[in-house]
């Protein structure tokens, strides 16, 4: 089995990456009127045309260059993994799955839809992170 550590506890920087996320949900819902789920942003910039395809590759953008600035500004952007490659492919796969199942992904129904006090995305939620806790349960406990 493999050891697990834990990550540090960082109140600061959950709260200004929750305030960062909370607005760009809420500005994109005011401009443009759309929902800020990453797998509908990422699939409709490979099928969308125009100004559709635009803001969504813009948006997309967005997470590289904040990877960027992050690195010249603050450093190294240390990725830690627990799991090797192959479980990370099965992981990914089975997440882009549950977002076409379940029509969105956790951004879209956790924040976005949550806020809204959408019913689709409260049981898509409840759902995601009940299989979230299970998964865990069993890999480490199992």
């Amino acid at each position: 089995m493999e050891s697990w550590t834990t990550t540090p506890f960082e109140p600061l920087a959950g709260l200004v990456g929750g305030l960062l996320i909370g607005s760009s949900v809420v500005l994109l819902l005011y401009t443009l009127g759309r929902i800020a789920g990453i797998s509908g942003i990422a699939a409709g910039a490979m099928t969308q045309r125009g100004i559709e395809r635009y803001w969504r590759l813009a948006f997309l953008l967005g997470f590289v260059l904040a990877a960027v600035l992050y690195m010249v500004f603050v450093g190294n952007l240390q990725v830690q993994t627990q799991m090797s490659s192959a479980w990370l492919v099965v992981a990914g796969l089975l997440v882009g799955f549950g977002t076409r199942l379940g029509s969105g992904c956790t951004s879209g129904h956790g924040v976005a839809g949550l806020s809204r006090l959408s019913p689709r995305s409260i049981v898509a939620t409840l759902t995601f992170m009940s299989a979230a806790v299970l998964t865990t349960t069993i890999i480490r406990h199992l």
